[in-house]
């Protein structure tokens, strides 16, 4: 069955109704699904460290409540998002911001195929967007993709308690310790890539 197409004021109407959050994508929409206590504590914890490094520096994190433009007719909800100065808007949507300088994105295994292509390719395609970051629930494992000054995308990887990841762009420190307070890790075979 063939899904209706929402104009950009259906969709608004669509998520005041429903008290939903969703993706919009050129006339499609999709329902955001909820996430796990894991998934709220470590999106909690990331947000808490990088607004507190950013304290002074005229940058500030926004959590999921905030919609991200990736262009002028396609909306997200990232878990982390950084500006740095003051959010702007395209005129079709003035409540989605088109200037994030980080996006953050806590993996499940509902969403990490999409995180990592069709999402992630669309973040690309935001001017301002200067690191991407891929936080993992079952395993200490933080992935950083950074844009260097020849518009190059380069990746880093963190994978221990003891790791600082580095974000460049903002200028700040997050330890993994910091980053995974709190979580419990379930049982998780590294060489098959799976919970076991």
């Amino acid at each position: 069955m063939k899904q209706p197409r929402f104009s950009i004021e259906e969709y608004l109407a669509l998520e005041k109704e429903t008290d939903t959050k969703y993706e919009y994508h050129d006339g499609e929409v999709y329902a955001m699904a909820g996430g796990t206590p894991t998934h709220s504590l470590i999106s909690n914890n990331v947000g808490s460290g990088l607004g507190n490094a950013l304290i002074g520096k005229r940058c500030f994190t926004y959590n999921s409540d905030l919609r991200v433009a990736t262009s002028r007719n396609r909306y997200v909800y990232p878990d982390v998002t950084v500006v740095c100065g003051k959010v702007t808007y395209f005129e079709e949507l003035k409540n989605a911001a088109n200037n994030p300088v980080v996006i953050v994105e806590v993996l499940s295994q509902d969403t990490e195929a999409y995180d990592r292509g069709g999402k992630f390719m669309r973040y690309r395609m935001i001017d301002t967007l200067k690191e991407y970051v891929l936080v993992h629930q079952y395993l200490p494992l933080v992935e950083v993709f950074f844009k260097n000054t020849l518009d190059v995308w380069e990746y880093r990887a963190y994978n221990n308690l003891q790791d600082t990841v580095q974000l460049h762009s903002i200028d700040v420190q997050l330890s993994l310790e910091d980053i995974y307070l709190g979580v419990e890790f379930l049982p998780f075979d590294e060489e098959n890539w799976k919970l076991i």
